[in-house]
């Protein structure tokens, strides 16, 4: 790999944060001796320098294809980048601590781009399957649209008004609410049994009208003006009879009399 060597340069001593610095004894190719040297690590590149205060860097080391692993040496704390190709160099290092010397093979191990490239394809398929999982949990938690039928047991009844006690009150007429296909005023009524003999209180439909929380009653349907004439309940020999007693006082005078006459014919 060809490398421009002022660009590094200026790439070494920039304003740009490093990812780790600190000193380092290196292993010499030539002068097998530990030299303590100055590093910086900057993205997938080890930079070293003959002190802190130097201005150029005298080697740089790129992070690509090695391993860093312990190894033995003299020197205490010592580690070693090594590249997979053939006839690489080993770089031997050793560090001042044996917090030092983890703290640099971590950083070191973690500095190349397929390393990156390993952890951004993991972060990918961990995001993938929480999107996926969160797109089965809103699918489950859906409400279904519409609005579910009120089923016979579950529809409300109206309370029986207060009036009605005792007996009568089973002869009451129930009132079913009804979804919205109701025949008449949103209500159905269903037909009232016969009340017994000797009921003294008023009729169902007044009971539901004073009731605190009874529904208003239905409005009955007009009928024919002819069902509602009175001079049909009036006989046409004795008018003014329009109530049912004196009209059935009137017919039973009436056979009476024609009876009388027949038993006196005889």
């Amino acid at each position: 790999m060809k490398l421009n060597e002022r660009s590094v340069a200026h790439y070494a001593t920039c304003d740009s944060p490093p990812d780790k610095t600190g000193f380092l004894y290196k292993k010499g190719e030539r002068n097998t001796a530990y030299h303590r040297r100055w590093f910086i690590l900057k993205g997938n590149m080890l930079f070293y320098f003959e002190d802190r205060l130097s201005r150029e860097p005298i080697g740089v080391i790129v992070l690509e294809g090695c391993t860093v692993e312990l190894c033995e040496s003299v020197e205490e704390f010592a580690f070693a980048i090594k590249f997979d190709c053939a006839r690489a160099r080993v770089y031997k290092m050793a560090a001042e601590s044996q917090a030092g010397m983890e703290s640099w093979v971590k950083a070191l191990s973690r500095a190349s781009f397929s390393y990156m490239r390993l952890v951004v394809q993991e972060l990918e398929r961990q995001l993938e399957d929480m999107q996926e999982a969160g797109a089965a949990a809103a699918l489950q938690g859906r409400p279904r649209s519409g609005r579910k039928p009120l089923q016979q047991g579950n529809r409300p009844k109206a309370t029986v008004p207060a009036g009605l006690a005792g007996p009568a009150r089973s002869h009451h007429e129930e009132i079913l609410l009804l979804p919205g296909n109701s025949k008449e005023n949103g209500v159905a009524w269903s037909k009232p049994a016969a009340l017994p003999n000797g009921y003294e209180g008023p009729p169902p439909s007044q009971a539901s009208e004073h009731g605190a929380n009874g529904p208003p009653p239905v409005p009955p349907r007009r009928r024919g003006t002819s069902a509602l004439s009175t001079s049909s309940l009036e006989n046409p020999v004795s008018p003014g009879t329009g109530c049912f007693a004196r009209l059935h006082e009137w017919y039973g005078k009436e056979v009476a009399d024609l009876r009388q006459e027949w038993l006196q014919s005889q």
